[in-house]
C-alpha cells in the first residue's frame, strides 16, 4: 500500500490513478510493462481515448515514461512503460 501513497495523494484524475495501478499490477520487477492501449481499455472498461489521456497525465506528472517499441519488420508495437512511484 505504501507504494501508492504518492499516487493517492496526487492531484491526478481518477482515470490516471486507475491506469497507474493497472500498469503496476502488470509490471515486472524492474517496473516495466508493455500492454497495448486497447488491452488496457478493455480490461478497465474505459475508452481508448480515456486511456490515452490517463497515460498523458501520468507522463506529464512524472509517474510514467514510455518508449515506442518496434517489430522486426519495422512496424510499431505496443509502448514500453516504465513506472515511477515517486516523481520529482
Amino acid at each position: 500500500m505504501a507504494y501508492f501513497t504518492s499516487v493517492y495523494q496526487s492531484e491526478l484524475p481518477h482515470r490516471a490513478k486507475s491506469v497507474f495501478m493497472y500498469l503496476h499490477d502488470r509490471a515486472d520487477h524492474n517496473r516495466k510493462c508493455y500492454p497495448a492501449i486497447g488491452t488496457i481499455a478493455r480490461e478497465l472498461n474505459l475508452s481508448r481515448s480515456t486511456v490515452k489521456r490517463a497515460l498523458s497525465d501520468l507522463e506529464k506528472s512524472g509517474y510514467l515514461r514510455k518508449e515506442q517499441r518496434w517489430r522486426e519488420n519495422g512496424g510499431k508495437s505496443s509502448n514500453l512503460y516504465f513506472l515511477n512511484s515517486n516523481p520529482q
